[in-house]
């Protein structure tokens, strides 16, 4: 089989980028029915999520393990597995899903604030707008790598007041499971081991297209917020 042509090419961004539309949608859903709220349990929250999925879109598997976390869960980075807790009055929770719609691959993740806190809403708005420069920065240097938009995203958290709450601030979507890739290939991350060009072809000839995390964490208050979705697919 030959490598793939412009055609292929298109119909691929095109399937993540409308991946991405439904897992917006799915989001917007879950805000407006209330889905993640107070006095429910992060699994409970996570398979309301899980449901609403396939009620909309007839989704029934996820390419990564489903994550709710609320309060101090917040500040943990991927890897582990608190046990339950309930999501309180004035707290802080993100929920980060990767639905598969069709054969294509969705990672998406928001936060949600509850009560008046300044500092949670603060955080909150912020990681849109780190998200935003990230992605600026992305658009603004062709051969820019996975290390250089690691650092310009811990820049840009570190003025803002926080620290980054994992080791890597994205990954290409849609060429891996990514339970399996576990942090050895780093050239598929957004890390600072990585010093390939994030524009690039993979090994079977398609462009590599990326997602940006940004997962913001207070340490002086114990809580953090995550903001997820397609980097240079819009």
């Amino acid at each position: 089989m030959g490598a793939p042509d412009r055609m292929d090419e298109q119909l691929r961004a095109l399937g993540l980028v409308e991946a991405q539309r439904k897992a917006e949608r799915l989001f917007a859903e879950v805000e407006a029915r209330g889905l993640v709220a107070p006095g429910a349990g992060e699994r409970e929250v996570s398979d309301r999520i899980r449901d609403l999925a396939n009620e909309l879109f007839g989704t029934t598997k996820h390419w990564h393990k489903r994550i709710v976390r609320s309060g101090p869960h917040t500040c943990f980075p991927y890897k582990e597995n608190p046990p339950d807790r309930i999501i309180g009055e004035d707290d802080i929770a993100f929920a980060d899903f990767g639905p598969i719609f069709e054969e294509y691959e969705a990672d998406f993740g928001r936060t949600f604030v509850f009560g008046d806190d300044p500092v949670k809403h603060r955080l909150r708005a912020d990681l849109a707008e780190v998200f935003a420069a990230g992605r600026r920065a992305f658009r603004a240097d062709p051969g820019i790598t996975g290390r250089q938009l690691y650092a310009e995203v811990e820049r840009l958290a570190g003025e803002a007041g926080w620290s980054l709450g994992g080791w890597h601030a994205g990954h290409l979507v849609g060429e891996f499971p990514h339970e399996l890739i576990e942090g050895a290939k780093f050239e598929s991350y957004v890390t600072p081991d990585n010093d390939t060009p994030m524009r690039r072809t993979d090994g079977a000839g398609w462009h590599c297209h990326w997602i940006l995390e940004i997962h913001l964490v207070d340490e002086r208050h114990g809580f953090g917020g995550f903001y997820e979705q397609l980097l240079d697919l819009a």
